[in-house]
């Protein structure tokens, strides 16, 4: 059982995944770094006066029934920069090395194999006169 344990975390698929969550999660703090010095200040002046920010009150009498629809601006402005950042730096790359270093992956039908096969036996035949030596 250990050694199936430890064959699983060895794969490459684990590895990367553990990389890649790290990666990411450094990621999401600089992101959130930069929303929080750069984007909410900007989306509070649209919002006008106020430490509320932008957003709209659905009772106007009552401070608690504010909905706030700056971190929701945010959220999405942090989901858009990463996804950005991860497909150019990450995806793209990746999928032109993929493309670069591996073959194609094109996959052969029985029939193809078998007439591949055959080809190549009628060429062994007329090179070697008829004779195969093994």
């Amino acid at each position: 059982m250990l050694k199936e344990f430890r064959d699983f975390l060895f794969r490459g698929n684990v590895i990367d995944l553990a990389v890649a969550v790290v990666i990411g999660t450094a990621f999401v703090a600089i992101i959130t770094a930069i929303s929080n010095g750069i984007i909410n200040p900007l989306l509070a002046v649209i919002g006008g006066p106020g430490d509320i920010g932008l957003g709209f009150r659905l009772v106007a009498d009552k401070p608690a029934t504010f909905v706030q629809v700056g971190p929701i601006i945010t959220a999405v402005i942090n989901f858009l920069i990463i996804a950005t950042v991860l497909f150019f730096v990450l995806v793209l790359p990746a999928a032109r090395l993929k493309k670069r270093f591996r073959p194609d992956d094109t996959t052969l039908t029985d029939s193809e194999v078998l007439i591949q096969i055959r080809d190549l036996l009628a060429e062994g035949q007329t090179s070697s006169g008829g004779r195969h030596e093994f």
